[in-house]
C-alpha cells in the first residue's frame, strides 16, 4: 500500500498531545478524515492505536490544523479534530483547550508569526467554536520558550508558562451561555429517570450533575469510574438527553452520533481527595471537586474547556456547581480533579435584567514540541 508523507509536528499542549499540520500541506477538507484516522491509528477495536500516533485515550487522539488568519482580530486560524479511537469517526464540533496552549508556540516556531522582544501574544481564532483565544508566552532568541518553573497537574516536570485568555466564551456550541435559559433543569432520561442538571455553554457545551445524585462521592479516580460500565452508561444517557435539550442534537438517535459535545461531568463540594500521583488533595485547598468524561472515557485530569465551563457554571447562581461551591471562593475557582488542582479565573456578571454573561476565562499551561518531520499514512 503506498504511503502519503505529510509534514507534521507532534506537540504536547497542557495535558493533551496532538499531531499539528499546516493547512497548506493538507488536501481539501473533504479529504481530511481518512488522513487523520490513519495518522492516529483509528479505528482500532483493541483501543490502543498502535498503528498510529494515538495513545488509546481521547486526550492523546487529537489533530490540530493551523493557518494564517484573514480576520482583523486574529493572527492564526486553529481547527481542532478529535479522532475517535474504536470508530472511524472524526469530530469537529468542539475545541481542545489544552492544545490551544501549543498553537501560539507552533505559529512562532514555524514562522507563521515573527514577534519581536521577549514576549509574544498570539490571537487565535478557533474555527470550531468561532471564538478567540489570546495566547501569551515568553520568547528566547525568537522562538517560544520551553524552560520554566511552571508545573501543571498531570504533567511531569516543569515548563515555560503559556497564558490562555478565552474571550467571550459563552455560546461556543449553542450561541447561548445558558442554552435552556435556566441555571438548572430536570431531565427525564430513559433508563435513569428524572435528574437535575445544569447545562452551560462556555468554551464548549457541558452538562453538570451532582455526584451524590449518581450515588458517588465525587472523589472517585478514573480507573474506578472506567470499571463501572453501568455508571458510564447512565452518564452517556444523561449526556444524550442534554444534547437534545440544549439543541445540539434534534433527537436521541442523532445525539448518539455526536461524541464531542456536550461534555458531561459531575461535581461535589470541596473534600479530601486522592490523585493519580498519590499526592492527596486537602478540602481546604479547593473550592469545588469535579470529574469529567471525554468522548466516553473518564478523563485523567480535566478537559481544559470543561474546566473553564465549570468555573463559569460555579459563578452562575443556582447551578449545581454553584451549589457545591465552597465558602470564600473568589473569581479564581480552584477545582480538585484526578491529577491535582486546576485554578481557573472566570469573569462572569449578571445584568439588571437577570441575564448572565461570561466575559473571559484564563489559565496557565505549558507546551512542548516533541518532534517534527513527516507523518506517513496509507492512501
Amino acid at each position: 500500500m503506498p504511503l502519503l508523507a505529510l509534514p507534521a509536528v507532534f506537540m504536547r499542549g497542557g495535558t493533551s498531545r496532538a499531531v499539528m499540520f499546516h493547512q497548506k500541506d493538507l488536501p481539501p477538507r473533504t479529504e481530511w478524515d481518512p488522513i487523520f484516522l490513519a495518522a492516529m491509528g483509528s479505528p482500532d477495536p483493541n483501543g490502543r492505536q498502535l498503528n498510529g500516533m494515538g495513545g488509546g485515550i481521547s486526550s492523546l487522539s487529537k489533530i490540530c490544523i493551523l493557518a494564517p488568519s484573514a480576520r482583523d482580530d486574529a493572527d492564526i486560524d486553529y481547527t481542532f479534530a478529535q479522532v475517535q479511537i474504536r470508530e472511524a469517526a472524526v469530530d469537529y464540533r468542539s475545541m481542545c483547550g489544552n492544545m490551544s496552549s501549543a498553537v501560539g508556540p507552533f505559529a512562532v516556531d514555524e514562522g507563521l508569526l515573527r514577534p519581536n522582544g521577549d514576549t509574544a501574544t498570539v490571537r487565535i481564532f478557533n474555527t470550531n467554536t468561532k471564538k478567540i483565544v489570546r495566547s501569551t508566552f515568553g520568547l528566547v532568541d525568537g522562538r517560544a520558550a520551553t524552560d520554566g518553573t511552571l508545573a501543571i497537574p498531570g504533567v511531569a516536570g516543569t515548563g515555560a508558562p503559556v497564558k490562555l485568555d478565552f474571550l467571550t466564551p459563552g455560546g461556543a456550541t449553542t450561541v447561548k451561555l445558558l442554552p435552556t435559559g435556566n441555571p438548572t433543569d430536570r431531565l427525564d432520561v430513559p433508563g435513569v429517570g428524572q435528574i437535575e442538571v445544569s447545562m452551560v455553554d462556555a468554551a464548549n457545551a457541558c452538562v453538570f450533575v451532582r455526584a451524590a445524585d449518581l450515588g458517588l462521592t465525587g472523589r472517585e479516580l478514573p480507573e474506578v469510574l472506567d470499571a463501572d460500565t453501568e455508571l458510564l452508561g447512565r452518564l452517556q444517557a444523561i449526556r444524550r438527553a442534554a444534547s437534545v435539550a440544549m439543541g445540539i442534537a434534534s433527537s436521541e438517535a442523532e445525539a448518539r452520533t455526536i461524541n464531542g459535545v456536550p461534555i458531561i461531568g459531575f461535581v461535589a463540594p470541596p473534600m479530601d481527595s486522592p490523585t493519580l500521583s498519590g499526592q492527596p488533595i486537602a478540602a481546604t485547598d479547593v473550592d469545588l471537586t469535579a470529574r469529567f468524561l471525554s468522548n466516553g472515557q473518564p478523563h485523567r485530569a480535566l478537559p481544559l474547556t470543561a474546566s473553564l465551563c465549570t468555573a463559569v457554571c460555579a459563578r452562575i447562581f443556582g447551578t449545581v456547581a454553584n451549589q457545591a461551591l465552597g465558602d470564600g471562593a473568589s473569581a479564581s475557582i480552584r477545582i480538585g480533579m484526578p491529577s491535582g488542582i486546576l485554578t481557573v479565573d472566570a469573569d462572569v456578571t449578571r445584568d439588571a435584567a437577570g441575564a448572565w454573561t461570561a466575559h473571559s476565562g484564563s489559565f496557565f499551561r505549558t507546551a512542548r514540541r516533541l518532534f517534527d518531520g513527516r507523518i506517513h499514512v496509507p492512501v
